[in-house]
């Protein structure tokens, strides 16, 4: 091996990776990015957690139990009037933890019975649920023993009766298979698009399919329609898989869910079609789509509950299409929701498809 040839080698290879941005960026950026929100999001620990309250004794000990929960900072309690108030939010999605007060807890401290609260949660998000019951398990019993009166029975003897929604066992595959399709429909739909376009450019099949009388839209279709079918199949396939294998049937309806996971995987390989079109190379697209990956992966809720990031965080993850597929796949798999519930969610993914489809379409008759 002659030292002088390597060198001569090492020394072209560094002057190409500094001669490419991009190249840099990745090299640099990610690494640095990725433990940074890594850091920050995937936290297994409870922070300001939106917590639904019911507190039917409306007395002194029951507000300062209340006040406890939210003194340090774990929960933020949020008053509901009704029970029934309360669950409908469980149920929505909007809290995933809720503690009920009955009426006469002021007077089972006085007479020195065991008062009893209820914790409801929703063990969809089974991590985080988990913990959440340990948390509000652990408060509740320092404030009783600070309630407890001298002469009552044992400090702290407060009885919390939990009671998990969705999920009772606190099974970890029902919220992985729902949000695998989230990120199998995200990453890989849009890295197929984008390479298989670009390499049709780098041929010149793409620019040829441009100068025919054929419109942007019908462009756009026939590229998107023949995949979109392949990967809608997929969604079926993966459903099937999934509940005779691992043995998960969405609790929902199974046709709105697959409708839906259609309409999403047509707008994420408009995405698809974005990259390969700023792209070069197949391998500059390869990298952007692995870049749009790393967000998705870890602010989309795919492996963690976005209700539990920092306040920033959990805003840019809004951001994020993916991040609303998932609430509504995780929504139809483990608490059967149907559209008039999704409204939001569904709504918000229109409005991506829109400007996904736009953008592609702009694209294509830019090249024309």
């Amino acid at each position: 091996m002659s030292w002088r040839r390597l060198r001569t080698l090492l020394l072209r290879e560094v002057r190409a990776t500094l001669r490419d941005p991009f190249m840099l960026l990745v090299l640099v950026a990610v690494p640095l990015v990725t433990l940074v929100l890594f850091g920050f999001v995937l936290a297994t620990d409870v922070k300001h957690m939106t917590l639904g309250v019911h507190d039917a004794s409306g007395t002194a000990a029951s507000r300062r139990v209340v006040a406890e929960l939210a003194a340090d900072g774990t929960f933020d309690p949020r008053p509901f009037a009704t029970r029934a108030a309360l669950e409908h939010a469980l149920v929505g999605g909007t809290i995933s933890a809720a503690l009920v007060i009955p009426p006469d807890f002021d007077r089972d401290l006085d007479a020195g019975r065991v008062p009893q609260v209820q914790v409801i949660y929703d063990g969809g998000e089974a991590t985080l649920a988990g913990n959440a019951e340990a948390f509000l398990r652990g408060l509740v019993a320092r404030t009783g023993a600070n309630l407890s009166p001298a002469a009552a029975a044992p400090p702290g003897s407060v009885e919390v009766v939990t009671r998990a929604l969705f999920n009772p066992r606190l099974e970890g595959k029902p919220f992985m298979v729902a949000g695998t399709f989230g990120f199998v429909l995200s990453f890989l739909t849009t890295l197929i698009t984008a390479v298989s376009i670009v390499n049709e450019r780098l041929t010149g099949t793409f620019d040829q399919l441009q100068v025919t009388p054929a419109t942007s839209l019908e462009i756009f279709l026939g590229k998107i329609l023949p995949l979109g079918a392949v990967f809608a199949f997929d969604v079926v396939l993966m459903m099937l898989v999934a509940g005779f294998v691992l043995g998960v049937w969405p609790q929902g309806s199974g046709v709105f869910f697959a409708v839906v996971s259609s309409g999403y995987v047509f707008f994420s390989l408009a995405l698809g079609l974005i990259f390969s079109a700023t792209s070069a190379t197949a391998a500059e697209a390869v990298q952007k789509t692995v870049l749009f990956s790393i967000p998705l992966i870890q602010l989309s809720g795919f492996a963690f509950p976005t209700r539990n990031m920092p306040f920033f965080f959990r805003y840019l993850a809004e951001l994020f299409p993916a991040t609303h597929y998932i609430r509504v796949s995780r929504a139809i798999y483990m608490r059967a929701a149907g559209p008039m519930a999704l409204g939001w969610e569904l709504g918000v993914l229109a409005l991506s498809g829109v400007i996904f489809v736009g953008l592609a379409l702009r694209t294509i008759g830019a090249r024309t």
